[in-house]
């Protein structure tokens, strides 16, 4: 499944991976406009997992210092993915593909979360 939720966790869009293929698709087929797609957390899922689509938008609640942008969303993201899991049904881990954890190495994201 793919799915789209919005950073406020108020909407998602949801469809199978076949009819979707990406999220800007899943965006478009829902009348959105795909070029808005920097406005959702991103998630691919099914029972055993979700793999969060890690990209953290440069304007991210107007957070001009890169790290505590990244920290913020992923603190956002991760409760907003497990909100959106756990009304589906699902208690899975939320992985972030490793092209997607560079992002959150290039600014010792995790050793930034343990210092706050």
């Amino acid at each position: 499944m793919f799915a789209v939720i919005s950073f406020d966790g108020e909407e998602a869009i949801v469809s199978h991976a076949d009819e979707a293929v990406e999220h800007s698709i899943l965006l478009k087929k829902a009348g959105k406009n795909p070029n808005d797609i920097d406005k959702y957390y991103r998630i691919v899922f099914d029972k055993d997992g979700a793999d969060w689509t890690f990209v953290c938008p440069s304007d991210y609640k107007n957070i001009s210092v890169q790290q505590r942008r990244i920290a913020q969303f992923y603190k956002d993201g991760f409760a907003a993915i497990s909100n959106f899991l756990a009304e589906f049904g699902y208690f899975s881990d939320i992985n972030i593909p490793h092209r997607y954890n560079t992002e959150l190495r290039s600014v010792r994201h995790f050793n930034i979360m343990s210092e706050e």
